[in-house]
């Protein structure tokens, strides 16, 4: 609930007051507040380095070493190629993040955080490409009043910032595309777990990458017909990974570019995973256009993606890809009623969202065509 302006004022007042912090953080009633809260906002100014501790647990393979089982500090040093006061420093650190365990006697296992991190693989392949992002937020200001002459990320993303993207060779592509392909897994299922293919007959999916959505949801339902389009490079990396997965009968991977070139023809279900947020306000409502009129009447349109005000994952869809978007020089995080109007505004007649299990990863709009 929003508080009028005048008990926003007054609430602002008081909790700006040093006299106010310390008396909510002896009070009975206010100190498990005030205590959390100061936890809240010492975890903001913290962030950096935590971030820079798991990027050295995910630099030193910690997390696949400590899969084996509990090991004592000195067992690890020489594994992690650390000496045993940097080890213990780094496991230390990592435990107090839940990474890793302290099991006693200078001896330590996986934490949960750090057995999720081996189940998705996807996170330190994001964890390790982070590098650049950070490069590019090392001044926010500049950032945000268009001062930076270069940046990591645009040059990163082969599509961003030039008049022909679908000139782009395999050696341009390559990278960001096995980056998607990773972080591409952790949110497949979920999306085709929210939406069942099982009465449609081809799937197309623009901006695809090398194919991962689309190998999962084939995989899933062996009736269905597959099309991915995408950069001429990028095709080529999808159509090779349809053969090495037996997908050649019934998936196929075009080349082109969805400003210049017609959509391929025959799916009743379009998809754009993590393609709209990519793209500046004056693009985006193309992909959503171009899907819409390759559609028949009644086909659909499923758009996936991180979303602007996601509740319980705020900080995601604003903080976290607000930022990586403008580091990148392309886009922008949308909420659901946003991507509505686009929706409504190329075509299609009815818009609905659809619950996904983990909507801090991805959110699911459903479109109908007129």
């Amino acid at each position: 609930m929003r508080l009028p302006e005048p008990l926003l004022a007054l609430r602002n007042r008081v909790l700006s007051k040093p006299e106010f912090q310390r008396w909510a953080s002896i009070f009975p009633l206010t100190r498990p507040r005030a205590q959390r809260r100061a936890r809240e906002l010492f975890d903001i100014v913290a962030g950096f380095v935590y971030s820079q501790i798991l990027q050295a647990c995910v630099q030193v393979r910690l997390f696949e070493i400590l899969a084996e089982g509990t090991q004592s500090v000195d067992e690890l040093a020489p594994r992690l190629g650390l000496p045993v006061e940097g080890a213990r420093r780094l496991l230390r650190a990592a435990a107090s993040l839940e990474l890793a365990e302290a099991r006693g006697g200078d001896r330590y296992a996986l934490g949960e955080l750090g057995a999720a991190m081996v189940g998705n693989p996807g996170i330190a392949a994001m964890v390790e490409h982070h590098a650049m992002a950070y490069a590019d937020l090392k001044d926010p200001v500049a950032l945000l009043r268009g001062e930076l002459p270069q940046r990591a990320l645009q040059g990163y993303w082969a599509y961003v910032g030039t008049e022909a993207p679908a000139a782009a060779g395999e050696q341009a592509v390559s990278g960001y595309s096995e980056l998607m392909a990773q972080s591409q897994r952790l949110i497949a299922d979920d999306v085709l777990d929210a939406y069942s293919l099982q009465g449609h007959r081809c799937l197309l999916d623009v901006a695809g990458g090398d194919g991962t959505f689309l190998v999962t949801a084939a995989k899933r339902w062996p009736h269905l017909r597959v099309i991915l389009f995408d950069l001429p490079a990028v095709a080529e990396r999808a159509r090779a990974r349809f053969q090495r997965e037996g997908l050649g009968d019934r998936a196929t991977a075009i080349g082109g570019d969805v400003r210049r070139d017609p959509l391929p023809e025959g799916a009743d279900v379009v998809s754009l995973v993590r393609v709209l947020h990519d793209h500046d306000d004056h693009d985006a409502p193309n992909f959503a256009r171009a899907a819409c009129q390759t559609l028949p009447e009644g086909g659909r349109l499923l758009v996936a993606e991180p979303m602007s005000g996601t509740p319980g994952a705020e900080p995601i869809g604003d903080a976290y890809f607000g930022f990586y978007l403008l580091a990148m020089g392309s886009g922008r995080p949308r909420t659901p009623a946003e991507l509505t109007e686009m929706l409504l505004g190329v075509g299609f007649d009815r818009v609905r969202q659809i619950r996904t299990i983990r909507p801090m990863l991805t959110q699911l709009l459903v479109a109908q065509r007129a």
